[in-house]
């Protein structure tokens, strides 16, 4: 990779967190206008770290919930793109046949809470332990820090609110068991 390439690629995660800046300032229109911004200049197409950091952030910007969880998945989508190889091949699933890259696994409880998070505000409490089974999962390649902490108790304060929710009392299977 060039120098200037690289540059460009630095330019772009700098631009993506002066939004969020303006995103946890709480100017969420600004924050929204200018990674839309940025979105459709890199594209569906473009660097995976990127579309992965801008649609995660996207989705924070969000005022309807089924948008928030657009951007969501379309996060976990391009983190599974940074996977670094074939893996057991298991049908035509890219989840099963790549592995995340191992810098990639620590974005991985934070993508799926986030998505359980969206399902529970769109009243899909299923879909929503799904993802915070696999949030669990994934939390063993967390840090003992303040963003593995963090992530962490969020998982656990969602957990305490899906015991919460009706028809929470019946043992859930994990969803790979279902």
């Amino acid at each position: 990779m060039t120098e200037q390439q690289e540059a460009s690629e630095d330019a772009v995660m700098t631009r993506i967190g002066q939004a969020v800046i303006l995103l946890h300032a709480g100017d969420r229109e600004e924050a929204r206008n200018r990674l839309g911004d940025i979105w459709q200049e890199i594209g569906e197409e473009g660097d995976s770290l990127h579309r992965c950091t801008l649609a995660h952030y996207m989705a924070d910007a969000q005022d309807d919930p089924a948008d928030e969880l657009a951007w969501d998945l379309r996060a976990l989508t391009a983190a599974d793109a940074l996977g670094d190889g074939p893996g057991s091949g298991r049908g035509n699933d890219r989840r099963a046949q790549r592995e995340p890259l191992p810098a990639m696994r620590v974005f991985y409880p934070s993508l799926h809470l986030s998505l359980a998070a969206d399902y529970l505000k769109l009243q899909r409490p299923e879909a929503a332990r799904v993802h915070l089974a696999r949030a669990r999962a994934a939390a063993g390649a967390l840090s003992d820090d303040g963003y593995g902490n963090g992530v962490r108790a969020a998982i656990a304060r969602l957990e305490r609110r899906l015991a919460a929710e009706p028809g929470a009392g019946r043992p859930r299977p994990f969803p790979e068991q279902s």
